[in-house]
């Protein structure tokens, strides 16, 4: 799932990465790095050596045992190195110190263009990750790729749906919406029939901003190499703008920050009725919020315009092979396993939502019944909507910076009088000026 970034104190280490990713553009990238060895593969079955596993993924625990058990010789040390932030800057200071880097690093699909464009990353096209084109869903394939090469597998996807709560819409008498203007006449309904209830929670979120601006087909993001091109004035950008600043002005947001004790009672008491979310939010409720069991649903996510079908990607990751490891074509062979062969399966029964389309497609994923979901068949919903996934969409090459001051941009609009149009216009103009400063050719 995606990480919040709530502090601006972790600049520094992002800094760093993109201090090296300059170098690496200018060819001095590729000391200290060194080539896969040889002799770790052979024939299914006779892999051997050992591997270093950095990821918060908590599926891929049985994943792990599985590998070793049908490798004996191959010994995994799988560690949490942290969620998200923590852990990049955790990876970017074992790079920096040229020891303790992983062979495998699950990176999210918004970080992974700041990796490979330092070069901290294989190119996996080297062990034959091309010809796995068309295993995933086109949204975590394109995320995965850096021109020619490919820095990562898929190891899950993030489409989104509007998770929302059956009990409150129907005390309300308000239908499910369709489009974003019937979500706002829910949220007004919703809340004037009980002022403690609110159509969701929003504090600022930059994943969730940029996921909703994707979904209205905005493209404020345009990267070619070094040459970076920020726009949030574009038509996707204004229509989610406008939109949420009505919720904002109008006081229909409950003023909760996601992934908080009180957001996640809020969920459980009908406070917060709905989630615009990715496609990997089933586990956490089933897990989080036992008393919603029975009373939410998913439906596809509201349209910009009726009848249409549009949908983007919210959070997940990719398995990467790092550039330093020693072991890099055994590296492969276990994230090959994991997020294209038999540790798909494994981690879809331990909750995770894939990113192949084999699985997606199959019917044995999509007829699955969720009890917490009071026997609907919610895998039909996340299956359609990471087929509607708008293509195109591109994450900046310092996208954990820019991330990490969205609170302090956007973030002012549900604070202060500054509006969303503006906020963005700051976040704009504030990346702009880290990107130049970092060497890359911004506008």
């Amino acid at each position: 799932m995606t990480t919040k970034f709530r502090t601006a104190a972790r600049t520094v280490a992002v800094a760093g990465v993109l201090s090296l990713a300059l170098a690496a553009c200018s060819g001095s990238g590729d000391e200290g790095t060194t080539s896969p060895s040889g002799d770790s593969t052979g024939a299914a079955g006779d892999l051997s050596g050992s591997l270093t596993v950095w990821a918060w993924e908590p599926t891929l625990e049985k994943v792990v045992a599985d590998f070793e058990t049908a490798h004996p010789d191959v010994d995994i040390d799988l560690v949490n190195a942290g969620t998200g932030n923590d852990q990049y800057t955790a990876l970017q200071n074992a790079i920096a110190a040229g020891s303790g880097v992983p062979d495998v690093a699950q990176v999210e699909y918004y970080a992974l263009p700041q990796f490979a464009l330092g070069d901290s990353l294989a190119d996996l096209t080297e062990f034959g990750a091309a010809d796995l084109d068309g295993t995933f869903t086109p949204g975590p394939w394109a995320a995965v790729k850096q021109g020619e090469g490919v820095y990562g597998l898929p190891m899950d996807s993030g489409p989104m749906a509007l998770f929302y709560n059956k009990d409150v819409f129907d005390k309300a008498g308000v239908d499910v919406p369709t489009t974003w203007d019937e979500y706002l006449e829910a949220a007004r309904a919703i809340h004037e029939a009980d002022p403690n209830a609110y159509i969701a929670n929003d504090t600022g979120d930059a994943g969730f901003t940029t996921s909703m601006i994707w979904q209205a087909g905005g493209q404020p993001y345009s990267v070619d190499g070094t040459n970076v091109s920020v726009d949030f004035t574009d038509e996707g950008t204004t229509k989610f703008a406008e939109l949420w600043q009505q919720l904002v002005d109008e006081d229909l947001l409950a003023p909760i920050s996601s992934w908080s004790d009180e957001w996640y009672q809020g969920l459980g008491n009908g406070t917060i009725a709905t989630l615009t979310i990715g496609a990997w939010m089933p586990a956490n409720l089933e897990s989080g919020v036992p008393d919603g069991a029975g009373k939410w649903q998913v439906a596809q996510m509201p349209q910009w315009e009726a009848g249409g079908a549009a949908t983007a990607e919210n959070g997940g990751s990719s398995l990467a092979v790092t550039k330093a490891s020693q072991n890099a074509e055994l590296a492969y062979e276990f994230v090959k396993y994991a997020d294209a062969g038999e540790g798909v399966q494994t981690r879809i029964d331990g909750g995770a939502f894939p990113a192949t389309t084999a699985e997606l497609n199959s019917d044995e994923f999509k007829n699955k019944e969720f009890e917490y979901f009071g026997g609907q068949k919610v895998n039909e919903v996340l299956a359609q909507s990471a087929a509607d996934v708008v293509p195109g969409w591109q994450y900046l090459p310092f996208q954990v910076y820019a991330n990490s001051i969205f609170n302090d941009t956007v973030g002012q609009a549900y604070v202060s009088d500054t509006t969303l149009t503006d906020g963005l216009a700051a976040w704009q103009q504030a990346s702009i000026d880290y990107g130049n400063q970092q060497g890359f050719t911004v506008d």
